[in-house]
């Protein structure tokens, strides 16, 4: 038996949540066009890693194991930010997903389109592209 190679790692940092990363990796399919390249489960079940790829860079995703460290806990003190194209069009597919409004869509001094949104695991995400498209 062969094993199979891990999907490579987009980016110099890849954030890791500790969530229900079943129905999280559902959402961010739903919410950001994620790909899931790689899942693996525990023999109880549970999800011990999941590999997304969104907007071309890698995020991870697992099930809380207390027992080993990584309690479940509310979401603080950070922001994921996806620098996309159309900012428009990646929020409205957010909020269709099931984020919550946090800071609406709006052009901004330093030459974005700007907003952010809350997903449903309390993750907060800010999405911005140029005004200035030239």
């Amino acid at each position: 038996m062969t094993a199979q190679a891990a999907p490579k790692v987009l980016s110099g940092v890849a954030p890791y949540l500790s969530l229900d990363a079943k129905a999280a990796a559902d959402v961010y399919k739903a919410a950001f066009a994620a790909e899931e390249v790689n899942r693996m489960s525990a023999p109880d079940g549970k999800i011990m890693h999941i590999h997304l790829y969104i907007n071309g860079a890698s995020v991870m995703l697992s099930d809380p194991f207390p027992e080993h460290g990584f309690p479940l806990m509310t979401p603080q003190a950070f922001t994921l930010h996806l620098q996309v194209d159309d900012a428009d069009a990646w929020f409205n597919r957010a909020v269709e997903a099931g984020c919550t409004v946090q800071m609406p869509l709006a052009d901004m001094f330093w030459g974005d389109r700007y907003g952010s949104v809350i997903d449903p695991f309390g993750v907060t995400w800010s999405m911005g592209s140029p005004l200035d498209k030239g």
